[in-house]
This record gives structure tokens, sequence and C-alpha cells, in this order.
């Protein structure tokens, strides 16, 4: 149905004023939304919008004397030349002619342009000659792109019939070079997102398996074939009917995203970020509770782009035997079944796969066996794409195909790539249920960087890679660990296991790890190691969680975990899975401060049940063995015992147990080398330790102390990672904080100095500290994270009252939560903070005004103090 609005055509180009143009395009706009909205052909609405911007520039063109020129064309280029145009795609127009412009004529040029501009569109254009045009396309393949898929709009044919002939195959960008290009061009653009097109807020136009691959598939078709839809492509038997068809799907669903997302934000931005997501999920129609139109939406474009990238692998493949002849390339056999073409693996029987559904595991054992495989052969992938639709079962239902799954997790190069490719081609979905589900379910959240299935992937990943050699600096526990694993596939199960559960609603942890045993013990597993998968799929995160947000110094604390744990080959297990599926959450969450926490927790365990959970460690030898350790450490510094003795005297037998010899030492130290009495001591360790940089603080105890440095280090950028917070018997704070730069590195080195005297500066001061007022991120705004204070129950009778906060993570928390304790008139003992996304998950240890556990009267007015004080500072 057309528009119901004065077309540009019907009008005269003396009527063609700007505020007639807007009139028009502004209508044109709302009746594309409206139709849109009501489910219209997006083909159809794009084609519109490119028609009626043809109408309207030919007015102007006439109406600015250009129609009379009879050597200079308008040309359409780039989408616009392909007759594409979503609500604020560019308008690229090139200018053409055959001979150099006098000035009368750039001037007429020139008001033609910038009528365009005061009419608010987005043009790109270039006024170029037939010669400029060829000589810039023949050294930039993206200038050649442009003049091949060029188009008239208006004025000479013969100028524009030159460009043609000009830019034909036979003497401009042969086929071959023009393949050649965009397949680099593509490898290249596919190289600055990583190769992977599964990020939370994707590029729908330019990352790997987005609408810039379906455009490079029809560039190389239109090249060497002639071709200029994907139709015409399907007519030359590069692509059977229901692969056209799924390509045609493919783009449409992208194009409706592009045109909802382009409504939503008003501008020409094909970046799909948080902020967008809500707005763009409704204007395509998706409906439900809280994130669930979002992750519904996320889901069908996950899965989109990774049929996208596969008829795209498919397709290049295709050419390339086509185009460039690398159809005899050197043939090998591997086995009767299974030869090696090139350095991709082919079928001997092209229709051995959708025969004998068994063979789709043996072709991926294959690969797993032969190192030098790099891919699949394109005939036999096809295949592989029919045989995996035509299962009418799940491949696990088959005794046949059990065994080989098994046999495929034992091999040790499993995870080189078979089950790299297993996913990607959607193998593992036609392998079990489970994992169908999964396939491009997101999390709408700024922690996991990847939907369920593709950090499943990177998790196995991880866990092969621990078990190579190239890896042994950057994970050496896991290498150790792994290398003497006796049954390395228990690990990988329940790496295969342990998210298989998210989105179902309830514990995914307890639902995954149901799964995994009914799976286990399916594939011929015995009930020992069966049970072990699924106690490590339902425990995945508790070793994460107890290094993270637990006092691990604390005796009882590594008790209850090593309970928990039970031997060392669960620990061994656990350890591995943990820092498997840390890493493989997105790319910043690892770092050195995690990894120490984590094999500090490690081997704090593996004590306590090489010694026996029935034997607790004695406090008071631990406590005299860090003393004579420190006091060795300080006599090599020239340091008498007679002056350290004082010193130690007044510090309380916790701090002995909390701190290393090696930090007793240190403070020490400093401690009575500081000659300013009363005045704050403030020093950062010059070598990086646990992970972090170590912040010592020495000086009268005061209120509100942990909360002034929170702020101090926050208008310094620095991130609080954990907090060991002390006083002496003679009331002096003995504080240790480790803090990180924003990208979870320690302090700079230039910064030390300076940090220091800052911070001491701070801290002499006797005003309240200043805490930054800055509203939440752009990416924050988009979540809503209600706070939440919980007081856990300790292990054993505590003098202290343990308190978990979960609150959004704006600007200034940590100072805004040691002011309400100061307020409350409570002492804080330590903190650790923990940082997952958009959201916190903090840890502290407190005591009142008496120095004990906090009363429920004082616990209630704690929670409702903070609540109110984060509330009202998330919404600045």
């Amino acid at each position: 149905m057309e528009p119901n609005l004065l077309a540009p055509a019907l009008l005269s180009p003396d009527e063609l004023t700007i505020t007639r143009c807007k009139d028009m395009l502004a209508r044109l706009q709302t009746w594309l939304e409206q139709r849109f909205e009501a489910g219209d052909d997006i083909n159809e609405l794009v084609s519109l919008r490119s028609q009626h911007m043809d109408q309207l520039l030919t007015g102007l063109w006439t109406r600015h004397g250009l129609a009379q020129q009879d050597n200079l064309a308008l040309v359409a280029v780039g989408g616009y030349g392909r007759g594409e145009l979503h609500p604020c795609s560019d308008i690229d127009l090139l200018i053409l002619s055959r001979y150099q412009h006098n000035e009368p004529l750039n001037d007429a040029i020139g008001r033609f342009v910038t009528q365009l501009w005061d009419l608010h569109l987005e043009v790109g254009h270039s006024v170029r000659t037939v010669a400029e045009c060829v000589a810039q396309g023949e050294h930039d393949i993206t200038v050649a792109t442009n003049l091949i898929e060029a188009r008239l709009i208006t004025g000479c044919y013969d100028t524009f019939a030159d460009l043609t002939r000009a830019t034909a195959p036979d003497h401009f960008w042969p086929s071959q070079a023009f393949f050649e290009a965009k397949r680099d061009e593509q490898a290249q653009r596919h190289q600055q997102f990583h190769d992977s097109s599964y990020k939370l807020e994707p590029d729908i136009k330019n990352s790997p398996g987005g609408l810039r691959d379906i455009q490079t598939i029809n560039w190389v078709a239109r090249r060497h074939f002639g071709t200029s839809t994907l139709g015409e492509m399907a007519s030359h038997g590069f692509l059977s009917e229901a692969e056209f068809g799924e390509l045609q799907d493919c783009q449409n669903f992208l194009w409706k995203l592009r045109f909802a997302l382009h409504t939503v934000t008003g501008r020409a931005d094909n970046r799909l970020l948080f902020d967008r997501q809500r707005a763009v999920a409704t204007a395509l129609g998706y409906a439900g509770e809280g994130n669930q139109p979002i992750e519904c939406m996320m889901k069908r474009y996950y899965q989109t782009i990774r049929r996208v990238a596969e008829l795209n692998e498919l397709l290049l493949q295709l050419f390339d035997e086509a185009i460039l002849g690398h159809i005899a390339m050197d043939v090998k056999t591997l086995t009767p079944e299974f030869r090696l073409r090139g350095r991709l693996i082919d079928l001997a029987d092209s229709t051995l796969l959708t025969r004998e559904p068994a063979a789709i595991l043996r072709l991926f054992y294959q690969i797993a066996a032969c190192p030098q495989i790099t891919g699949i052969y394109s005939s036999t992938l096809r295949e592989l794409r029919e045989a995996r639709r035509t299962q009418q079962v799940y491949l696990c239902e088959r005794a046949d195909c059990r065994r080989l799954f098994m046999m495929l997790l034992r091999h040790q190069g499993s995870g080189r790539l078979a089950l790299t490719l297993m996913h990607r081609y959607g193998i593992l979905a036609a392998y079990f249920p489970q994992w169908s589900k999964i396939v491009g379910q997101m999390q709408f959240d700024m922690f996991h960087a990847y939907p369920v299935d593709e950090h499943t992937h990177r998790v196995l990943k991880n866990i092969d890679r621990f078990r190579q050699p190239g890896n042994q600096r950057r994970h050496p526990l896991c290498y150790d660990i792994c290398t003497r694993l006796r049954k390395p596939e228990l690990l990988l199960l329940a790496g295969l296991f342990h998210d298989i559960a998210k989105g179902r609603g309830g514990d995914h942890s307890t639902l995954g790890a149901d799964d995994a045993l009914e799976f286990c013990l399916a594939h011929g597993l015995d009930k020992s190691d069966a049970r072990l998968v699924s106690w490590l799929v339902r425990q995945h995160l508790l070793m994460s969680v107890t290094a993270q947000r637990r006092d691990i110094h604390d005796p009882d604390v590594i008790r209850e975990f090593a309970t928990q744990v039970r031997d060392e080959l669960h620990l061994d297990f656990l350890y591995c899975l943990t820092v498997a599926d840390i890493c493989a959450t997105n790319d910043t969450l690892w770092n050195d401060w995690k990894g120490s926490l984590l094999r500090e927790l490690y081997f704090s365990t593996q004590r306590a049940l090489r010694r026996g959970l029935e034997n607790p460690p004695d406090l008071r030898l631990r406590i005299r063995e860090n003393q004579q350790q420190a006091r060795h450490l300080l006599e090599h510094l020239d340091t008498s015992f007679e002056h350290i003795k004082p010193l130690w005297a007044r510090l309380p037998a916790d701090y002995f147990l909390r701190h290393t010899p090696e930090q007793i030492a240190w403070h020490s130290r400093h401690i009575l080398a500081h000659n300013k009495a009363g005045t704050p001591l403030v020093q950062i360790s010059q070598q990086p330790g646990r992970g972090g940089s170590e912040l010592f603080i020495y000086c009268p105890d005061s209120p509100n102390l942990f909360g002034r440095v929170a702020a101090a280090l926050d208008q310094k950028n620095l991130n609080i990672h954990d907090a060991q917070i002390m006083t002496s018997k003679d009331g002096y704070a003995l504080d240790t904080f480790i803090v990180l730069e924003p990208d979870g590195q320690p302090v700079s080195g230039d910064r030390l100095t300076d940090l220091c005297r800052d911070l001491a500066r701070a801290l002499a001061r006797s005003q309240p500290p200043v805490i930054r007022a800055r509203p939440p991120s752009r990416r924050h705004r988009e979540f809503d994270v209600p706070t939440r204070v919980q007081f856990l129950q300790p292990v054993r009778a505590s003098k202290r009252t343990l308190m978990e906060l979960v609150a959004l993570d704006t600007p200034g928390l940590l100072a805004r939560i040691g002011a309400v304790f100061s307020q409350l008139k409570l002492n804080l003992h330590a903190a650790k903070i923990t940082t997952i996304g958009e959201r916190v998950e903090d840890f502290f240890s407190l005591t009142n005004a008496h120095d004990r556990p906090l009363t429920e009267q004082e616990q209630t007015q704690l929670r409702e103090k903070l609540t109110d004080e984060l509330k009202q500072r998330g919404k600045m």
C-alpha cells in the first residue's frame, strides 16, 4: 500500500522548498513506522524509502539547474545503490561527470548538497569524473565496491554508462582479485571483533554473522556471476532452495532489528547497546515480564548470526572453488570414510551423514585425532547441515553415538577444534536436548559477556588450554592439576553442564546437577564418577563465592569449605572448573587478585584436608611462627628485637594471625621509622602482592576511617577489593587494603608516591571526606538492582556480625557505606568487595560501639539506613 502523503514526483521543482520537503520526510517516517508496527514486509519498507528518496533527489536536482547539464549524472552508491534505505541510513551519492566542472557548476552542486544537509539528511557525497572514480577504485576495495553496485538516479545516462563500462570485470577488479580482497576485508573486520559474534552489545551490521557478511556474499556473487539478489544466486546452483530461504529469513530479521534500532535512536547507529535493547525489543513485538523481551530478542539474534556465519563460510568456500579454481587441491585418504582435502576434512561418500547418524560423531572424532585439520570442506558442511536437520531424535538417544561421544571427550585433542566446530555447527544442540535450550540464551547484565552456550564453549576451551604447556605460566596450578588428573573428561563434562539449566527458572546449579547425573549414567560412567560430575555442577560457584566474599583467613571458614569439598580430588576438580568459569565469563574478569584468592583458598583447604578436619590448627602456634619468621626478616634489616618488642606488645593477637611474616616485618619497619607521632603513615608495597597493590595505613583511629579512605581512593579512580581493619591496644588503626586500577591491574608505579602523599593529607584533614556526586553510567542506568542487606549466620559463636550487601554499583558506593557505619557508631573489621557487572556483592565484618555483635535492633536499623542511603544516591 502506498503511503498516504504527497510524493515528491507530484510536485514541481519550485515547490520543493525546505519546509515542504521536511514535512514530506516527516510524514514518510511516521508512515513507515506505522507500517513497520503493523507488520508490513520489511523489504518493501526499505525499498519504498529508497524510491521516495529517488523522487525527492530528482526534483531537487532539477530545482538547482543540474538536470540541464548534459554530461552530469546523480548516482546512488552503497546501500542506497542497492535500493536499501533504513530510517536513518546514510544516503551515499556520487555526482558523476565526464569532465572537470567550471565555477558556476560547482556553485550549483554546492547549493544542491547544502539543501540536503538543511533537510537533516545523512548524506555522504563525492564529486568525481569517471576517470577519477576508476583511479581511486583501483587502489581502494571499498570505493571499488561502491562503484560496482552504483545505480543511476537521474541525469546523463551516457555518463553513467561510461562508468559502467570502465568498471567492468575485464579490466577493473577482475572477479578473482575482487573475491580475494573482499575475503581478506571480511577477515580483518572479524578480527576487530575478536572473531566473536556473541557480544552482549553487538554491532548488528559489522559483527561476524551480521549484515556485512550477507553483503559480502552478494558483492562477490554480483561481481562474478552478475547477480544482484540472493534469489539469482540460487539459480546459479550455489544456494539450495532451503539455504536461500534460510539466508533470506536471516536478512529479514536483521533488517527488522536495524529498522527498529534506527527508529528508537533516531540516528544511523548499528550498535545494540544495553540502553536501547528494551525499546528495540518492544518495537519488534517481544513481550513478557522483566527482561524476558530483551532475552527473547537477543536469543533470536544470536541464533540468526550463527546461521549467517555458517552460510557465509559455506558460500565463500564454494566461491573459492568456482572463482579461484581451488577444487583440485591435495587430497589424502584418512579412513575409508574421510579424506583430507588440503587442510579440510571431506567425506568420501557425500550421503554418509544423512544415512548414518553415528558418522557425525566419527567425523568430529577424526577432527580431534588429526591436528592438521583446520575446518570442514564445503560439500561436507552442506551434508552436515542437512543431516542435522533430518534427525528425528537427539543423537544422545543412540547407543553408538553415546559411545563415540565419550571417546571424543576422552581424546586429548577434543578441545583443540572438534568441540568448537560441534558448537559452531549446531551439533551439540543436535546431540542432547539441554544444549539446544541454551543456544543464544543471554542474560541481561554487565557481568556475563556472552550467551550461555558461547560461555560454556569458552569454559571447555579453557579446560583444554590448562593441559597445554604454553599455558603453564598463566595458570600454573591448573596446569599442574590437569596434567595429573586420571580422568580429565570428567572436568569437561562438568564444564559442559555447569550452566546447562540457565533460563529455565529455579536454581540452575541444582537442575544442572540432576541433568549431569542422568547424562553421565546414560553414557556409561560409574556411579562414583557420575556423582563427582554432578557435585561439581551443583557446587561450581562455591569456591569463587568463598574466595571473593568470605574471610578466608578465618579458620572456621576454611573448615566449613573443606567439609563441603570433602577430599583433595573434589578440590582439584573444583579449582580448575572455577578458574575456567571465571576466565570465560568476560574478557576482563580474571586478574591476579582473583587468582591469588583462589590459590590461597586452595592451599589452605588442602592443608586442612591433609591435617584432618578433626584436627583444627593451633592458632597460638601459628602466631608464634609468624612472629619468629618476621623477626628473622627484620634482623636482616638491622632492626633489633628490643625495638620491635614494645610495638608488638601494642598489637592484638589477631593481627599476627591474619598477616604474613613479610607483611608484619614490612609494617613494623615503617611504623618504627615513622617519627611524626599522631600523623598518618601511608605505605604502598612497591612490589604487587596477592594480585594487587597493598596499601597500609597506620594512624590514630577515628570515626569513618574506612569511608575516608574509600572516598580518597575513589577520587583517584582506584578500586578497593579487600580490607583488613584492625586497631591496636592503644587506639591506632592498622588497616590494610588491596587496591587495583579500573582494568584490574595493580596501581601503576608512577602513581605510588603521589598516592601515598595525597592519601596522608586527606586523612590528616579534620573535615569529613568529599564523596564525588556522579550519576551512574549509561549502562548502569538500565539496571534495577534492589539493595539487599543480609546478616549471615557464623560457623561458630562469633564476636562479630557478618553482613552481605547486594546493590547497584554506583560511584562513591564504598564511601557512602562507610559513612553509614560511622553514623551508627559501628566498627568495621574486614571487608571483601566484589563487583559483578552492574552489581556489587560486598561482605563486611562488624561490631557495635561496645565491640560486640550487632543486636537484632541494630541489624534492622543498619539495613534500613543502608537501603535508604543507596536508594537515594542511586537516583542521582
